[in-house]
């Protein structure tokens, strides 16, 4: 309740301070393009926590630490966003540092999220050598043909994440006809110990592309990412605006062979070697009053079904039982090894729902928005309102609170936290 409350007064606060307006004067020399592009922002995120003490990722972090019902932590960044541009070159650097305190120790990362060359020698090609996102599928929560991409944060989609390194060339042609635009892109991926080490097997060259189409008004994409390095994927995405308000949007990819961690509840940890698909299918849709509307249905084909969820449960339990008797650790060291089992979505099945309303009762530069992701074989969910405020040119205001329900043993039941209340302020430069 402690945390509830802080909520609803940032909810008031933001409402109160919501009927204020900035005069803006019109410059036209501020918006003429500049060779040298130079921004990014600062950002700090406190994170007020009511910690699950009986739940299974709780004992994992804390089995030998003394740690209070709730937790704080606090959360630091800075992203610089330089380019530079002058005929026929472009290069851009995106250099991001997080800073982080979770009581009673300090971490910190610096991280090139992009660094590349891009070359256009003609309107229809252009060359890009260098770290970058490619950005690849329509999805807004998910993207399972984003083959050379780092995945998505589901609660937070429009997040800056680090890049690839790649070279990659694109050609793109106009049409008067049904097709209207045809983009062909060819992309090499190649795979070191300092790079893209996290992509596949290293010393390695592989070869991926895209081809889009504007065909009949519908986005359509096809994709593929191949080599000795990488299992080979391929996959088709498409998006179309059914009405101005209105668009669906869907995505399709294959992996024909992919390696999965599994812990069975005995404590025994396995690779298990198969193919799969994972599949997404959503629409966009923006009321009259400036409602919107993201839902979107996922399959995660390299997720794990529930059976093996439950077995990996099991097997904390029994590890935390041994530490309690033994003092043993190394099968509690096993189980939070395994990665893929706390990823944002480890299971199979999921919809996303999120309502935002833009400057609701006429409070400017204002958008309350909710967001739900529900597992939907064990029907646990989570549920995170948010509040984002503007009050005044390049600070922005946010607070988003998260509620985790579901019974024991499911996904969102067996979460570290309850309850999670996050303020975010940032300002942009």
């Amino acid at each position: 309740m402690k945390y509830l409350s802080i909520f609803l007064l940032v909810c008031c606060l933001f409402l109160r301070t919501g009927y204020t307006q900035e005069e803006y004067s019109f410059d036209l020399s501020e918006i003429e393009k500049k060779a040298l592009q130079f921004g990014g922002y600062l950002e700090a995120r406190p994170v007020f926590s009511l910690l699950d003490q009986e739940s299974y990722f709780y004992l994992l972090r804390f089995y030998n630490s003394s740690v209070s019902k709730t937790a704080s932590e606090y959360n630091f960044k800075a992203l610089l966003d330089l380019s530079f541009e002058k005929g026929i070159a472009k290069a851009r650097m995106r250099l991001n540092t997080d800073l982080s305190y979770f009581d009673p120790d300090w971490s910190h990362k610096t991280s090139l999220y992009e660094g590349y060359l891009s070359l256009r020698p003609s309107l229809h090609f252009q060359i890009d050598i260098g770290k970058k996102r490619l950005k690849w599928g329509k999805g807004y929560a998910w993207n399972p043909v984003a083959f050379i991409d780092t995945p998505k944060n589901p609660y937070d989609p429009d997040l800056a994440l680090e890049g690839f390194t790649v070279f990659s060339a694109d050609y793109v042609k106009s049409f008067s006809g049904k097709l209207k635009t045809l983009t062909v892109t060819a992309v090499l991926l190649p795979i070191f110990e300092h790079i893209n080490d996290t992509a596949g097997s290293f010393n390695t060259l592989n070869f991926g592309g895209k081809i889009y189409f504007l065909l009949f008004d519908t986005d359509i994409d096809l994709l593929f990412l191949s080599g000795p390095g990488v299992s080979s994927r391929y996959g088709i995405d498409f998006s179309r605006n059914i009405a101005p308000n209105f668009e669906i949007h869907g995505e399709w990819a294959n992996i024909t062979c992919y390696s999965k961690k599994i812990l069975d509840e005995e404590g025994i940890s396995y690779d298990e070697e198969k193919a799969g698909s994972s599949y997404l299918l959503g629409i966009r849709f923006l009321t009259k009053t400036n409602t919107t509307f993201f839902l979107e249905y996922y399959w995660n084909g390299k997720g794990y079904a529930q059976e093996e969820i439950e077995s990996y449960y099991r097997a904390i339990d029994r590890a935390y039982e041994v530490f309690l008797e033994t003092g043993y650790e190394n099968d509690l060291h096993l189980a939070s090894s395994l990665s893929d089992y706390r990823t944002f979505t480890p299971a199979r099945n999921y919809l996303y729902l999120r309502i935002s309303q833009k400057e609701p009762f006429d409070i400017l530069y204002f958008t309350p928005s909710i967001t739900s992701i529900c597992n939907l074989k064990d029907r646990s969910f989570s549920l995170a309102p948010e509040l984002l405020y503007s009050p005044v040119t390049d600070l922005e205001l946010r607070a988003r609170a998260m509620f985790l329900l579901g019974k024991q043993g499911t996904e969102f039941g067996e979460k570290q936290n309850d309850f999670r209340l996050e303020l975010r302020f940032r300002y942009y430069f």
